[in-house]
């Protein structure tokens, strides 16, 4: 799977980001870049709940795949205005926004495919990605992914959670992630667009599990056919 992300900016400057990652396994196929600065370090403000151990990993597996975004845009401030086009094999969508917000639509494809283990639960969305998705399309998106999560977890013989908790707790995790990201950001001069990129990001995780109650409520009307007498 192939997608490319094209920021265009006043005055003619282009950047392009091109993410291919396996149709299966949803890993980002090319290699690390090399030459990897102290702040992907995975002891440089490391997440207190990282699974990973530096003997196996001594770089941050997220940080080191956003530091090609990092090193190309460390020089443009949030707010820049861009022309942001995102191609894959079935589409364009194409967004006059702001830097800040483009750097988050292409993190919200990358960090799952980083390797980072609290974001791999996110690789589904990250396979059907929806460029700058608002909080209701992402609620929405999140809470189909989890549910359809549950049938699989059900026919491998365990219990499905149709509360909803793990869900909650996934984003409380990557709630964590986002805070340290930003914290190694913070160490590197000039990083004010991408922080504020995770920054963004980290809203759609702190916000996400208070509307989900509220989401489920406002989309229910939408499935009353599912729910008639003699729907099978």
């Amino acid at each position: 799977m192939r997608f490319e992300y094209v920021f265009t900016f006043e005055g003619g400057r282009e950047e392009r980001f091109e993410v291919v990652v396996d149709d299966t396994s949803l890993d980002i196929t090319a290699p690390l870049p090399e030459n990897l600065p102290e702040w992907t370090a995975l002891d440089f403000e490391q997440c207190p709940h990282c699974p990973l151990g530096i003997a196996e990993y001594p770089q941050c597996p997220l940080a080191a795949r956003i530091l090609p975004l990092v090193e190309r845009l460390k020089d443009l401030v949030s707010f820049t205005e861009a022309d942001v086009s995102v191609l894959t094999e079935a589409r364009e969508i194409r967004a006059h926004t702001t830097l800040q917000r483009g750097l988050s639509s292409l993190m919200g494809l990358i960090i799952p495919a980083s390797g980072c283990p609290h974001t791999t639960f996110f690789r589904p969305m990250a396979k059907f990605h929806l460029p700058f998705s608002t909080e209701d399309e992402t609620a929405y998106r999140a809470i189909s992914m989890y549910l359809l999560a549950q049938h699989f977890r059900e026919e491998e013989g365990d219990v499905r959670d149709v509360a909803l908790k793990g869900l909650r707790k996934i984003y409380e995790n990557i709630g964590t992630v986002n805070m340290h990201v930003a914290k190694r950001l913070r160490a590197v001069e000039g990083q004010d667009s991408s922080v504020n990129a995770i920054i963004l990001l980290d809203i759609f995780s702190q916000v996400v599990p208070v509307i989900i109650d509220e989401c489920l409520e406002q989309v229910s009307l939408l499935f009353k056919p599912y729910l008639d007498d003699g729907q099978q």
